[in-house]
């Protein structure tokens, strides 16, 4: 693949003078990219081995504040540092960026030369290993929404991010005249992806004005969960090299459409045989499938939180706007939480339409893999399909309508504590719980547009 790099390949352009910079990246809470750029040189002797960071980096919110009340960093313990530890084999150049290559870190602990479990890299591979265990592994692909503005994100800002003009003045769905006044920032995009080892299919216009979509070739789990937090902060900054601003927020204006994150994810076994796929089943659904789904359905409200993190996440769900609000199963309608796709071939799959595209990955994928593994153990029963408009369904599953409610569900959630550890949930319902209360404190514009003169 194009952009890839082997350890022998970097030392060979670092010594021709191809690469003179490596960007080692960890992941942190809200999924962005953390790190350090070093000389080509000083990693290819020594970083390659390890780096250190401080360890309040998995322990922020999205201003990167510095929160009190986390077991594993504090000012008690005195932010202290974690190892990165750089794994080759995510090595890739950096198209956009002169010079430039970057790889994946894990997040190791000082004192138990372990992963810090809480770290979103170490919870996915933590449900790969489960999975590995057990003889399978997960193949997933996630499609990214955004919208593209025609300010720069200094502009937008020194505008209190008012009066934002979208890059298209309607719905740009599939629409090619509209997609061509983006090319400029969209064929960048997709040519500095592929050249950074990231397989793009296509982008395409999305149902709005300045809505945009990218999509990637299916991949294993975690290598899919690197190559989307490398998409969001290769959009951003290709966009910011061309001027030009772009958001994954789930809902940036009451007015236009949400942006979400669609999963789409089956099993094989180890040597790569469909396992979702029975041509003797209905619709070709293995038996394993139905009780994989099933545990989606059964553990819907658990896992909702790692799909819609945010105050913002919950402002995405509204009937008509093909974002959901009932965690029902259908065939190929887009008004369901969970769409199977590629009914009747090897490509059966599960599409979960819940997660916004505010979503950190690592974290998604593993709490939709943990709750299908429990359906495929206790060999749940898969419920009806939902036939019609899922969104006038009535007596079925709703998705929690507030983060109140998801982090109320994680709380309880017996199957992800098991799955995750009881450490990794509560540092996440931290982060859940301060959310809240800031959202609970702040005064908003809304607050005083709506209550100023009126109250």
């Amino acid at each position: 693949m194009a952009g890839a790099l082997t350890f022998e390949d970097l030392k060979e352009a670092v010594a021709v003078g191809d690469i003179d910079t490596v960007l080692a990246v960890q992941v942190d809470m809200q999924g962005r990219l953390m790190g350090k750029r070093f000389h080509a040189n000083y990693f290819v002797d020594s970083a390659h081995d390890e780096t250190h960071c401080c360890d309040y980096l998995l322990a922020t919110d999205l201003e990167m504040s510095t929160i009190d009340g986390y077991k594993a960093s504090s000012w008690a313990r005195g932010y202290g540092d974690y190892t990165m530890k750089p794994d080759l084999s995510t090595l890739r150049r950096i198209p956009w960026l002169e010079g430039t290559a970057l790889v994946f870190c894990d997040v190791i602990d000082h004192h138990s030369h372990a992963e810090v479990p809480h770290s979103p890299r170490a919870i996915l591979k933590k449900q790969c290993h489960r999975l590995a265990d057990l003889g399978m592994k997960a193949l997933m692909a996630s499609e990214l929404e955004f919208f593209l503005f025609q300010e720069s994100y200094e502009a937008l800002r020194l505008n209190g991010h008012r009066a934002m003009t979208t890059s298209s003045a309607y719905n740009e769905d599939y629409h090619i005249f509209q997609t061509t006044k983006e090319e400029e920032v969209m064929r960048a995009i997709r040519n500095g992806l592929e050249g950074a080892d990231v397989p793009v299919e296509n982008t395409k216009g999305e149902a709005d004005a300045g809505q945009e979509e990218i999509n990637i070739r299916y991949a294993e789990a975690l290598t899919m969960s690197d190559r989307h937090a490398l998409i969001k902060n290769a959009a951003k900054e290709i966009a910011w090299s061309k001027g030009r601003a772009l958001t994954f927020m789930a809902k940036w204006d009451t007015s236009h459409a949400g942006n979400s994150c669609h999963i789409h994810q089956s099993l094989s076994d180890i040597n790569g045989k469909p396992l979702f796929f029975d041509s003797s089943a209905d619709h070709g659904m293995s038996p394993m499938m139905r009780h994989y789904l099933a545990g989606l359905l059964h553990h819907a409200d658990d896992i909702t939180y790692f799909l819609a993190p945010y105050i913002n996440s919950y402002k995405r769900f509204a009937a008509g706007t093909f974002a959901p609000t009932k965690a029902v199963w259908s065939m190929d309608n887009r008004t369901a939480g969970y769409r199977v796709c590629g009914a009747g071939t090897k490509a059966v799959r599960v599409e979960c339409r819940v997660g916004g595209a505010d979503l950190n990955p690592y974290l998604a994928m593993a709490a939709l893999l943990a709750a299908g593994m429990d359906g495929i153990e206790r060999q749940l029963e898969l419920e009806p399909a939902f036939v019609g408009d899922a969104y006038q369904g009535e007596g079925v599953r709703d998705i929690p309508k507030t983060l109140r409610d998801a982090i109320s569900a994680l709380d309880r959630s017996s199957m992800l504590r098991a799955a995750f550890g009881d450490d990794v949930i509560d540092h996440y319902l931290h982060a859940a719980r301060w959310e809240q209360s800031e959202a609970d404190r702040v005064v908003t514009d809304w607050d005083v547009q709506r209550g100023f003169e009126r109250c």
